[in-house]
């Protein structure tokens, strides 16, 4: 067995306490094997002075949207995606998701983000980014219907499926899928039905969108008579290893609907904010015992991958939703960014205990905006940044050492991305 011990540090537990202690990782299995007082290992991290803490779940993104960051900025949904967002994306190139993708890989990886769930476009090309990156992620097609006839709508749909079957389990296992029609407003009633069908089949998840705006929700209550979880729940979907993002207008019979089939939900604040989606109801949803992830949605609406922001958004937007400063406490929104995210995907992370993925981030304390340090995971809810992360380790394996990424060529990286960005706005005629 080759090990790595990450030492010197403390390490925050699953329960949001925070003690003094080595963590074992073995480097093959990918697992934390021990978690104890000077634990030697084949290759050693130095933790001294820092935090070691589960690596973040980005639970919800279009990592390849990294290309339009800055793009289009203060527009509400609806114009956003079919005046700005769409056009654009009809005009992607395979080459395109790469690079995008490469750009978001290094900048999750920069702020110790391990693990990410991905809805986008030639997936095959974000699981080949995976794979080089060392990260861990659940990859899958997003297929709509909006604006195709029956027929490419259906080969869409079908797309997602095989891409689904293909890739799970591809990057030595550290890729997982899900089936992913986009939402419940742009992809048809029979569509979304053959989805949820096909993935119950494959024994995958189903993935999508939710209850992001009034203006989703507000059709489907005047044409089906149902709250939008119930019908999706009536097609097959919102079962327990379903999860979807957003939630932002949810009533109590879809929260309670959620807490009973173990539905996950992503909250994605930044973008909700951004958007002027409104604000999620997310501490109604841990009281009922929802599985709350968190997500920065693509940074086309955030516009950063850094959960640290989407961290600190969380806990400051769900005070103001419930109208409570003890909402969305510290401990919750850590749990949400690591735990939490790891259950709503599926996935053995977002906890340091043996048998838990390696699955790590190394936080250096040593800054003026994290001292003193009267509460660490106070830090991390409201102080500490991306840019804090010392180490990234994901199944077992360094991704970034001293802040140096390993595993991508960071200036080849953002050279590339930069180019196609340019090429990719000029093809669009924009």
């Amino acid at each position: 067995m080759q090990t790595l011990a990450i030492r010197g540090g403390h390490i925050l537990r699953s329960d949001m306490t925070v003690t003094e202690a080595d963590v074992l990782v073995d480097r093959e299995a990918g697992d934390i094997v021990e978690i104890g007082a000077e634990l030697g290992g084949d290759d050693e991290l130095d933790a001294d002075g820092c935090l070691v803490m589960p690596g973040l779940v980005n639970a919800h993104t279009h990592v390849a949207m990294t290309l339009l960051r800055g793009h289009a900025d203060d527009k509400p949904l609806e114009s956003w995606l079919r005046e700005d967002i769409w056009p654009v994306e009809a005009a992607l190139e395979p080459e395109d998701i790469e690079a995008g993708a490469a750009l978001g890989a290094l900048e999750m990886i920069k702020s110790g983000t391990t693990a990410f769930a991905d809805m986008y476009f030639e997936i095959d090309r974000t699981a080949d980014v995976v794979d080089r990156a060392g990260l861990r992620a659940v990859l899958g097609h997003g297929a709509i219907s909006a604006g195709k006839d029956d027929a490419a709508a259906r080969a869409d749909i079908e797309e997602s499926v095989e891409m689904a079957r293909r890739l799970d389990g591809a990057a030595d296992g550290r890729i997982s899928t899900a089936v992913m029609p986009h939402s419940l407003t742009t992809v048809t009633p029979e569509l979304l039905e053959l989805a949820a069908d096909e993935a119950s089949e494959a024994g995958v998840p189903v993935h999508y969108h939710a209850n992001e705006t009034v203006d989703e929700v507000a059709p489907i209550v005047e044409e089906r008579g149902q709250r939008p979880l119930e019908w999706a729940r009536d097609l097959g979907m919102c079962r327990e290893s379903d999860f979807f993002a957003h939630g932002v207008h949810l009533d109590e019979a879809e929260i309670d609907l959620l807490a009973r089939r173990g539905t996950g939900v992503v909250h994605c604040p930044a973008s909700n904010m951004k958007l002027a989606s409104g604000m999620a109801p997310v501490q109604r949803l841990l009281d009922a015992g929802v599985v709350v992830g968190l997500g920065t949605d693509g940074a086309a609406s955030n516009n950063d991958l850094d959960l640290f922001d989407e961290l600190r958004d969380a806990a400051m937007l769900g005070k103001l939703a419930a109208d409570d400063a003890s909402a969305v406490a510290a401990p919750d929104a850590v749990r949400m960014a690591t735990a939490g995210g790891a259950d709503a995907l599926g996935l053995n992370a977002g906890r340091i205990e043996a048998g838990a993925a390696g699955d790590l981030a190394v936080i250096d304390l040593d800054a003026p905006h994290l001292t003193p340090r009267h509460d660490l995971v106070s830090h991390l809810a409201y102080a500490a940044r991306g840019s804090d992360v010392r180490h990234t380790i994901c199944d077992g394996e360094v991704l970034m050492r001293d802040r140096e990424v390993l595993t991508l060529d960071e200036s080849a990286v953002m050279e590339r991305a930069s180019a196609r960005a340019h090429d990719l706005l000029d093809r669009a005629g924009v």
